[in-house]
């Protein structure tokens, strides 16, 4: 017997998703309905089997190729079958050409599309079905064209302003284990075969590279052991909420954080509204794509707020997660009827605000790392080489 994928809500509004053994779509719907529960997607479930994410810039010229297409007046089963022919991609091209199967199998668009999420998001697949409801699918394929483009981009500068420290910390730390296994010991014979006494900074290092030498292999099974625990306690609700919020309150890189969020929930909201997607439907699929349990938690608290009838601003402004400039503006753009162009001013302006938090975190910890470098790795020989100062004035 089958297994179907459902999504569907209960009689208080909440969202639930499950899976269902029964013999078709109809009866897993039927069954929904005696359970009181108005079904939004039932699909069946897909064999396991093992993808590769498709990068965000291939997507981007898949669909700024596609729009190009439509526009031109060719039809949607020639547009996808030259995709298909035309992709560099091999991942791509396999999916295009599945999406292409099953749309000349009669399913739209938005339902081939959706059965990819390895390559297609589900806001990509929301604004693309309602392309299709409206008439204007080009146009909706540009807009997520440049929205892909910029929401990478803001990704790409974060990651970027992480790299740069993370490496010059790992080759620092590379150059202590190397000092401690391998140049320490030189000294500490030396330092036993002439038998003078230790002060105290060489005695600490000496100790620090015995204990690194007789019990290294603890040092890595502990280390795996806590990424491995912190990576399952974030899997949790509770763990990722707390997680999460912690980095929001890191100085500096709190500030980037937050930003980056500001700028890609603003975007991502605005792009959907002004394609004709439900402001519901629009928060919900901007919760789920935060990339931050704050912010999801705030967006949905917002979506709850505005189903009652109240204002989205009102519970963005409570969280304490989004700036009074933000959220003022949100409150404009709500009273004015343009909530959709007042975030996409929100999203430019914040674009501009996180090249200024990179550019910032950059140039301190540019100084920050010199000093622990020389710190550590500076104390460490300064230590090695007080005994033999020692023995100079010795001798002298």
């Amino acid at each position: 017997m089958p297994t179907f994928e459902y999504t569907a809500r209960t009689v208080g509004g909440d969202e639930t998703t499950g899976t269902l053994e029964l013999p078709s779509i109809e009866a897993v719907r039927e069954h929904l309905r005696k359970n009181r529960m108005m079904v939004v997607r039932v699909r069946e479930q897909q064999k396991k089997k093992r993808t590769t994410r498709v990068p965000t810039r291939d997507i981007v010229i898949f669909t700024r190729q596609f729009a190009t297409m439509i526009n031109a007046g060719l039809p949607l089963v020639q547009s996808l079958d030259i995709l298909a022919r035309q992709s560099d991609n091999k991942s791509l091209q396999a999916v295009t050409r599945q999406v292409l199967y099953d749309v000349e199998s009669g399913h739209t668009l938005a339902d081939a599309l959706d059965k990819h999420r390895n390559a297609f998001s589900q806001l990509y697949v929301n604004m693309v079905a309602a392309g299709e409801a409206g008439g204007i699918l080009d146009t909706i394929l540009l807009r997520l064209a440049t929205f892909l483009e910029k929401n990478d981009a803001i990704v790409r500068k974060v990651k970027g302003a992480m790299i740069y420290p993370a490496v010059i910390f790992s080759v620092a730390g590379i150059a202590v284990v190397v000092l401690l296994l391998f140049v320490i010991p030189v000294f500490q014979q030396m330092f036993a075969e002439a038998g003078i006494p230790l002060p105290v900074p060489t005695r600490f290092v000496i100790f620090l590279s015995q204990i690194l030498q007789s019990y290294w292999y603890v040092m890595i099974i502990g280390g795996v052991a806590l990424a491995f625990g912190i990576r399952r306690y974030y899997a949790t609700e509770g763990g990722k909420l707390l997680i999460d919020r912690s980095l929001l309150r890191m100085p500096v890189i709190g500030d980037l954080l937050r930003k980056s969020a500001v700028s890609r929930f603003t975007r991502t909201l605005g792009t959907l509204l002004a394609s004709g997607v439900s402001i519901l439907d629009g928060l919900e699929i901007t919760a789920r794509t935060a990339g931050n349990r704050v912010i999801h938690d705030a967006v949905m608290k917002s979506r709850g707020s505005i189903a009652g009838g109240d204002t989205v601003a009102g519970p963005l402004e409570e969280s304490g997660v989004f700036p009074p400039m933000v959220t003022s503006m949100i409150a404009v753009g709500e009273a004015t009827g343009g909530l959709d162009e007042m975030l996409t001013k929100i999203a430019d302006f914040y674009d501009d605000e996180v090249d200024a938090a990179v550019a910032a975190l950059i140039s301190l910890l540019e100084p920050i790392m010199i000093v622990v470098l020389g710190v550590v790795v500076g104390g460490m020989i300064v230590s090695m080489y007080l005994p033999i100062f020692d023995m100079v004035n010795v001798v002298s």
